[in-house]
């Protein structure tokens, strides 16, 4: 399975971003959820958003409201539309896959991964 992450970007605080993650390969059934994920300097990686394939959604407090998750099944793609971005939402952003359905917070559960991409909101 290959993730592909897309969107990044700089923006303005109060700004928006959507950032997109495109799975491919013979084996994207083995995935089962998908999770946006984030890596500021000098901190732990951390999941934002996730979906699943029945549809289920969850977000890290930090995030709830601001951002959404979706996916186009037809494209194979899952989207992040971040809203109202503030400057601690830089970080670089990866897209993740598990084969679990659950969508869990630690990022060791997470078994699939796509290349970064860099989110900068200056103040």
């Amino acid at each position: 399975v290959l993730l592909q992450a897309f969107g990044g970007g700089l923006v303005q605080a109060g700004g928006s971003l959507r950032l997109s993650c495109a799975a491919s390969g013979s084996t994207t059934y083995a995935i089962n959820a998908i999770g946006w994920h984030r890596q500021a300097p000098g901190k732990q990686r951390e999941l934002v958003a996730g979906v699943n394939i029945q549809g289920n959604t969850n977000y890290a407090d930090s995030v709830k409201g601001r951002f959404t998750i979706s996916r186009d099944n037809a494209k194979n793609t899952v989207y992040l539309e971040m809203n109202s971005l503030e400057p601690e939402d830089t970080a670089v952003y990866y897209c993740g896959g598990r084969s679990g359905s659950a969508i869990i917070f630690a990022p060791s559960a997470w078994h699939y991964w796509g290349q970064g991409t860099q989110v900068t909101v200056s103040s």
